[in-house]
C-alpha cells in the first residue's frame, strides 16, 4: 500500500513541475497531394471506350476505336479484334456483337478483321448463347487487338 501512495505522490509532483502547456518540436508535415486522375486506358493502335449506359439494366453498347480516325493513315491495314465480357472471377460471360461497321450484321466480335475506324459493340445482358440474364454486379470487358489487350469495368443493376 505504501508503494502505491509513493507512486501517486511521484506522479503528482511531476505534474506540478511540468510546464502548463506542451509544444511539439517536430517538423510540420504537409499532406501529400491528391493523385491526378488517370486517363482512360489507351494502347497504340486502338482505344476502348466506356460502355453506355453504365450502370445498365438491360442492354449496353461498347465503343472502340482502331487506328487513328478520321485520318486513318494506315487505312488499308486490318486489325484482328476480339471483345469479351468476364465476371470478377474471370469467367467468360458473353461475347458482344458488332453493331456498327462493315460486319454489323450480328457478328460476334471474336477474331474479326476490321479496318481503321470507330466501332460500337452491343451486349444484351445475357449469358453466352442463352436467354438467361446475368446477375447484377461488376463485369469486365476486355478487347484484344493484334495480341495487345486492355479492359474496363461495367456495372449491371436489375
Amino acid at each position: 500500500m505504501k508503494v502505491r501512495w509513493a507512486a501517486l505522490l511521484s506522479v503528482l509532483a511531476l505534474g506540478v513541475l511540468a510546464p502548463g502547456t506542451v509544444t511539439a518540436q517536430a517538423n510540420p508535415v504537409t499532406p501529400p497531394a491528391a493523385p491526378a486522375p488517370r486517363p482512360p486506358p489507351r494502347s497504340p493502335g486502338f482505344e476502348l471506350g466506356q460502355n453506355s449506359p453504365n450502370p445498365f439494366t438491360q442492354t449496353t453498347v461498347i465503343p472502340f476505336t482502331l487506328g487513328d480516325p478520321p485520318a486513318c493513315t494506315d487505312g488499308g491495314r486490318e486489325y484482328t479484334v476480339t471483345l469479351r465480357i468476364f465476371n470478377v472471377l474471370a469467367q467468360l460471360m458473353a461475347i458482344p456483337v458488332l453493331q456498327t461497321g462493315e460486319f454489323a450484321n450480328g457478328n460476334a466480335v471474336v477474331g474479326l478483321a476490321l479496318r481503321c475506324g470507330n466501332y460500337i459493340a452491343f451486349w444484351n445482358g445475357y449469358y453466352l448463347n442463352t436467354t438467361q440474364p446475368v446477375p447484377p454486379g461488376v463485369y469486365l470487358y476486355r478487347i484484344e487487338v493484334d495480341g495487345r489487350a486492355t479492359a474496363r469495368k461495367m456495372v449491371v443493376v436489375r
